[in-house]
């Protein structure tokens, strides 16, 4: 029988990192209350919690770059709301931030958590961010600890 690892279960302690745009922060206010609220229900002390507040999403992959190359954090989630306007303005940031997070998580050997929403209006943002289509903000810590819990598995402390 093959042996299967998998992050549902076992411990995620440790120190986390929330990047989050101030653009859209009626949206992004509401992904970081789900994603605080749900780390704090995995056990996670707020004092474990940093939160950094970046401009907008164009903003997120540089400081997710330097808190993840601190070594402090298990694990960095990064939230934001880019909502398409009459331009393709919005096609050229969810690119570049999408890119960047998956470069970053490669480069640090770090799970890099991309909880942006991509919304074409902001009514879809107000149902992602808490309303009839859940809290992306949740979905992204939860993310975040199966994760740190699969990876410490797969490569434990000290090997």
């Amino acid at each position: 029988m093959p042996h299967i690892f998998r992050g549902d279960n076992g411990s995620a302690a440790g120190k986390y990192a929330i990047v989050v745009s101030k653009y859209n922060d009626n949206i992004t206010g509401k992904l970081l209350a789900g994603a605080t609220e749900t780390l704090a229900q995995a056990g996670i002390d707020d004092t474990d919690i940093a939160v950094a507040w970046v401009p907008g999403a164009w903003e997120i992959p540089l400081v997710a770059r330097h808190l993840g190359r601190s070594g402090d954090y298990e694990a960095v989630l990064c939230l934001g709301a880019v909502i398409r306007g009459e331009t393709t303005h919005d096609e050229h940031i969810n690119r570049q931030v999408s890119q960047s997070l998956g470069q970053i998580a490669l480069e640090l050997d770090l799970p890099v958590l991309f909880g942006v929403l991509t919304c074409n209006t902001m009514e879809q943002a107000i149902h992602r961010s808490g309303g009839n289509v859940g809290n992306k903000g949740v979905e992204c810590a939860e993310a975040a600890l199966e994760m740190v819990r699969l990876l410490r598995q797969i490569s434990p402390a000290g090997e």
